[in-house]
């Protein structure tokens, strides 16, 4: 036998195989476009569009908000339709709608482009994410632990592409970057079409279920349906029709296929994700404006504590992964995440006091114990989110899931904003309170009879 190549050894070490690795491009591209608008869109704004300070706020808050639709939609549609063409389509509104910005200044229409984009960029993350789940199967956890490391070094392309290219400083280079955003789009599409389609439990059971039965000469008992149906190995007592007369059994349930918005307990399991992503908001906002308004500590500091986040974050996410590698595991977790955030919130609030050596020290602790809750949250997160839903609807349960990410970026700015006013008894709270929301969905998620995590089936009963 000869030796395994490079290209053996890559596959066997990223779960997906081939298409696993073909993603990973298309998610490291996608982020390079995304650094470099991500570092220029409030600079494109005011000087390429004209548009003062309180019409950029009232774009992205808009654009924002309709861009939550995103995510809920298009998880719908996965589980009705190929995932692979959808996410093409997708990545294409992206581009055009990126596109689309250079040929206005008009705040009406930029409003509607902008949001049209804003619900390309969040299907596109839970569609990237439902692609992962099927095709790398048990391991999609490491596969996301992997994914998430490409999206962190393609930022930090796009950043270190856009600084270089800012130091123009003209309107056509704004233009330009974000031409380099669309572009990476496009590319992206490119890299999906080699790209095979993933396996569906959902499209696969919608297939296989059997025609309703018309006859009315079904004898009791009898097992073969009127008409053929695709599926011959279907059950036998679910072929008769309801209305068949039988005194031996009783006419089985009519299923519809789970529904998200239905699940009480998937719908509250949401809405604690969206108090733990917290962590985003923090490093984007409260960390920063914490450091220079309420601290001694140089304000260089505070660039390098972002990039100590995106250091952190590709040096550790993969080998984090072991933290969520089986529902109990994940579960268990929720502990040292609890950990982390305490001693974050503590260390924030301690940084108020004493020499600016000290302060720094503390916010360096802060903003390392931030980042270990938000690989260890982003962990338990991908399997927990996956294994509680249903496998015929994974597409519409991970697409409500999505709305945690959006609905935080929303209300999170508000929270964290909120404990900076409160000062340092704010950053104790803000910090205990998401201890106290990892013990609550650490309660939660388990199971109700013999404590280890489970799946239930959801099925709608007709009357």
């Amino acid at each position: 036998m000869g030796k395994p190549t490079w290209r053996t050894a890559l596959s066997d070490r990223i779960p997906g195989g081939r298409d696993g690795r073909r993603m990973l491009t298309v998610t490291f591209v996608d982020r390079i476009g995304s650094g470099l608008w991500g570092a220029t869109a409030t600079l494109y704004f005011t000087y390429a569009a004209g548009l003062s300070t309180a019409e950029i706020g009232v774009l992205l808050a808009v654009s924002g908000s309709v861009g939550i639709a995103g995510p809920p939609l298009c998880g719908l549609l996965a589980d009705r339709v190929p995932l692979r063409p959808l996410l093409i389509i997708v990545q294409l509104v992206r581009a055009v709608a990126s596109l689309a910005l250079l040929t206005t200044t008009d705040l009406g229409l930029l409003l509607a482009i902008a949001s049209v984009g804003s619900l390309g960029d969040r299907a596109a993350s839970v569609l990237t994410k439902l692609y992962a789940t099927r095709v790398a199967g048990p391991d999609r956890v490491r596969y996301q632990a992997i994914s998430r490391t490409a999206m962190n070094v393609g930022w930090a392309v796009g950043g270190l592409a856009a600084a270089a290219a800012l130091t123009g400083g003209t309107v056509t280079v704004y233009r330009w970057l974000l031409i380099g955003d669309a572009l990476s789009f496009l590319a992206s599409a490119l890299f999906t079409l080699g790209c095979a389609e993933p396996p569906s439990a959902a499209r696969v059971a919608a297939k296989s279920t059997p025609a309703p039965v018309e006859s009315e000469a079904s004898a009791p008992g009898d097992t073969a349906p009127s008409k053929p149906t695709p599926d011959d190995s279907a059950p036998s007592d679910s072929a008769p029709s309801d209305s068949a007369p039988s005194d031996s059994a009783p006419a089985p349930e009519k299923t519809t296929a789970p529904n998200p918005w239905r699940d009480r307990r998937y719908l509250t399991y949401t809405a604690s994700e969206a108090v733990l992503f917290l962590d985003d908001s923090v490093f984007k906002i409260g960390l920063p404006l914490w450091a220079v308004t309420a601290t001694s500590a140089p304000h260089q500091l505070v660039p390098l504590l972002l990039v100590l986040n995106n250091v952190l974050v590709v040096l550790f996410q993969v080998p984090f992964a072991r933290f969520g590698a089986t529902p109990h595991t994940a579960r268990t977790s929720l502990w040292p995440l609890a950990g982390a955030f305490l001693l974050g919130g503590a260390a924030l609030a301690a940084s108020t006091v004493g020499a600016p050596w000290f302060a720094a020290v503390t916010l360096v602790l802060a903003a390392t114990a931030f980042t270990v809750a938000e690989m260890l949250h982003a962990t338990i997160s991908w399997e927990l989110s996956v294994v509680l839903a249903p496998p015929t609807a994974q597409g519409a349960y991970l697409g409500v899931h999505g709305l945690a990410q959006a609905v935080q970026r929303s209300v999170g700015p508000l929270a964290v904003t909120a404990a900076i006013a409160a000062g340092p008894l704010g950053w104790l709270g803000l910090g205990a309170g998401l201890a106290a929301m990892c013990g609550a969905q650490r309660h939660l998620v388990r199971d109700r009879r013999d404590g280890a995590l489970s799946v239930t089936p959801v099925t709608v009963s007709e009357h």
